[in-house]
């Protein structure tokens, strides 16, 4: 049994880990993509969003499948798949070819769903919050210590092999045939949960009233919309750092951008099972950080790592606004803490909601939260700003809502029923979840 927790925490975090260096392979790459294709830079936010459009339709979607046919069914399909298609925007002679094909590996992403779920069938719940931060975290790490740190390192500048003379065309090659050969391990050695008996309530709570029934729960709705704000900045952030170093400091070096993006990513990935662990510490210990939220110790810690996000995306355009990068760069590291502890705080609490449908909550969540990773950059690089630093600040108001909903539904008289009460879908049928299951 404890064999098969650890084994699956190793697959689960080497599939996304990967799934994250391919979702992001495009981002060190932005000048000689650009100069392959003609592109401005407002184009590349462009490309920077289209690489996130297919994410928050695929998690939703992977998250119930997940739970109906099991973490290694989907995570082998997924990895086959988009390691086909990263090979063929390796080989993309036209910008619609490129477009499309990496729209297409994009869905890398819903690897994060996959593996929520996976992990969640395996490890008891006081245990969810730093498992979940573990299998998150060294897998989002797949940006920073991946796409940015080790692919330009690898398929650096004047990158030759027989098979390729450009050195985003081979990055692309080479992990996508990675993905299809995990595709295949996945499939031998994942088991979809520690019993027969847990594996059969998660695939008779898959169906679709189930699934309604949790997106309309206000702690689905807040936790998704909390993770716009954190896991979709970090989308955002990853995909946007090096053309910011690059064009809003003059710094052209491949290696140097690329590694300055890196630092964000590092800190957004490795630090937050931190974010985790300090959930499941509080819950555990009832610790209390903010008594207006009095009894619950969770969204205490969730709502005080969102405040820190917020205030971070200012520091951004204050310290951009200096002209130096060295301190943009430090305050970049803030801002991937703060999505550290924030994701990881959030997750602590998802897979909980519903110990029987995590893929399905965490489809919900991870889906909507996508949403950041498409709109953000877009905001970044707004051809109306007057220059590159000011698109931080601009996306730090808009989340100020999102504090305010979650300072509602964190109210201990609505907290407490959070998983119960919602909108458009009556609270009454949670008397009678299992007929949704029998009515898909």
């Amino acid at each position: 049994m404890i064999h098969g927790k650890w084994r699956t925490l190793v697959l689960a975090t080497a599939m996304f880990n990967l799934g994250f260096v391919i979702w992001f392979s495009f981002a060190p790459y932005t000048g000689e993509i650009a100069e392959t294709f003609g592109l401005s830079v407002a184009q590349l936010g462009i490309v920077a969003s289209a690489a996130i459009v297919a994410v928050p339709v695929g998690r939703l979607i992977i998250g119930p499948l997940t739970d109906r046919y099991g973490a290694p069914v989907t995570a082998s399909w997924t990895l086959v798949v988009v390691g086909c298609f990263s090979i063929i925007s390796a080989f993309a002679q036209s910008y619609e070819v490129f477009m499309g094909s990496r729209i297409i590996a994009s869905l890398a992403g819903i690897t994060f769903v996959i593996g929520i779920q996976h992990v969640s069938e395996w490890f008891e719940e006081e245990q969810l919050g730093t498992a979940e931060g573990v299998f998150a975290g060294i897998g989002n790490a797949g940006a920073g210590l991946g796409a940015y740190f080790t692919l330009p390192r690898i398929f650096g500048d004047g990158y030759s092999d027989p098979l390729f003379a450009t050195n985003w065309r081979a990055a692309f090659f080479y992990t996508g045939v990675l993905a299809i050969v995990l595709g295949v391990i996945y499939y031998i050695y994942g088991e979809p949960a520690k019993s027969e008996q847990k594996r059969l309530a998660t695939k008779q709570g898959a169906g679709f009233k189930q699934f309604l029934f949790i997106a309309t729960r206000y702690g689905a709705v807040v936790l998704s919309v909390a993770y716009i704000m954190t896991f979709g900045l970090e989308l955002a952030m990853n995909g946007w750092l090096g053309t910011y170093y690059r064009e809003g400091f003059g710094q052209g070096d491949l290696v140097i951008a690329a590694t300055f993006a890196a630092t964000f990513s590092i800190a957004a990935g490795l630090l937050r099972p931190f974010g985790g662990y300090i959930s499941d510490l509080v819950a555990r210990k009832e610790i209390t950080l903010l008594p207006w939220f009095e009894g619950r110790y969770r969204d205490q810690w969730t709502f005080a790592t969102l405040v820190f996000v917020v205030l971070t995306m200012f520091g951004m355009t204050l310290a951009g606004l200096t002209g130096n990068i060295y301190i943009a760069v430090a305050a970049g590291f803030l801002v991937g803490l703060g999505c550290a502890f924030s994701e990881g705080a959030i997750f602590a609490q998802v897979p909980a909601m519903f110990p029987d449908n995590s893929g399905s909550v965490a489809g919900v969540v991870g889906g909507v939260g996508t949403v950041g990773g498409v709109v953000y950059p877009l905001a970044f690089s707004a051809p109306f700003l007057p220059n590159l630093h000011v698109g931080y600040a601009i996306v730090g108001v808009s989340m100020i809502p999102i504090l305010v909903l979650c300072a509602w539904v964190f109210q201990p008289e609505v907290g407490a029923r959070a998983n119960e009460d919602g909108w458009l879908v009556s609270s009454e049928l949670a008397q009678d979840r299992t007929a949704y299951a029998a009515d898909d």
